[in-house]
């Protein structure tokens, strides 16, 4: 059963399953919820007292502000918000952080790149991907 946010609620039946796969299901659900407020934090210290809905970024500005990152889909945000944490990452150093495939994580980021939202800079074997700060001022 899932509440109104898609969270997944735990029936009380906890005698058919073993407590550990129980406390795994919590920990999924909280995750989901931090990266919840985690955004909702960030459109908080981002709104003006008045909001104008029309001083929103297009599209081809390709901004990571609040609006872009809540029209993603889950897994491109939970990526995208852990590069502006980090600053500058490769694709080993984002999978740390979310927990997923470092192939994953790659393939999240070159998406991410393509959709121009953040930069692609190779030095040597290792490739490092970054929000160009100074391009979304």
């Amino acid at each position: 059963m899932k509440n109104n946010s898609g969270i997944k609620v735990i029936r009380n039946d906890l005698s058919s399953k073993k407590p550990l796969n129980i406390l795994e299901k919590i920990e999924e659900s909280l995750e989901k919820l931090n990266e919840k407020m985690e955004v909702m934090i960030e459109i908080q210290k981002n709104s003006p007292a008045n909001p104008n809905p029309h001083n929103v970024p297009a599209i081809p500005d390709a901004s990571l502000d609040v609006m872009t990152l809540l029209s993603m889909p889950d897994h491109l945000r939970k990526t995208a918000m852990t590069i502006c944490r980090c600053s500058k990452a490769t694709a080993e150093e984002v999978a740390e952080q979310t927990q997923r495939a470092r192939a994953v994580e790659s393939a999240y980021l070159n998406q991410l790149v393509i959709m121009g939202y953040i930069k692609k800079e190779r030095k040597g074997r290792k490739a490092y991907f970054y929000i160009d700060r100074e391009a979304q001022s």
